[in-house]
C-alpha cells in the first residue's frame, strides 16, 4: 500500500513577527502577523488590508452593524521588515545545530 505523505512547506513569517506589506492595495503599510493560515498561504496582519463587514442583527445588537476588521494577504506579499527596512530572509543552522531564520543582508539570527 503506497504511504501519503503530508508535509507542509516551512513558511518565511510566522505569528508575532513585524512585516511590511510589498504588493497590493496596502503596499507600504507595516503591522504584527496576528494569524498564519498555512493551509491557504495567508496571513492576517493587525490594522492593513481592512475590509467593511456587514452583521445580521442579533441579541446584542439588534440593528446589526458594520465593522471594519482585517482581510488576509498572501503570504508572498509580505516581507519581514527588521531595523527600518525589509529583510530576505533564509535558513541556517545555529550554534546548537537547529535551523533557525536568520536576515540575509546582516547574517544575524531572527
Amino acid at each position: 500500500m503506497e504511504r501519503k505523505h503530508n508535509k507542509q512547506q516551512k513558511l518565511h513569517v510566522k505569528s508575532g513577527d513585524t512585516v511590511i506589506v510589498i504588493a497590493g492595495n496596502s503596499k507600504g503599510k507595516t503591522g504584527v502577523i496576528q494569524q498564519v493560515l498555512v493551509e491557504k498561504q495567508r496571513v492576517i496582519v493587525q490594522d492593513v488590508n481592512l475590509v467593511t463587514k456587514h452583521l445580521k442583527p442579533n441579541a446584542n445588537s439588534p440593528q446589526g452593524s458594520i465593522e471594519k476588521v482585517e482581510g488576509s494577504i498572501h503570504i508572498s506579499n509580505v516581507q519581514i521588515f527588521e531595523d527600518g527596512k525589509a529583510v530576505r530572509t533564509g535558513r541556517k543552522l545555529n550554534e546548537k545545530g537547529k535551523l533557525q531564520r536568520y536576515s540575509k543582508s546582516t547574517g544575524k539570527f531572527i
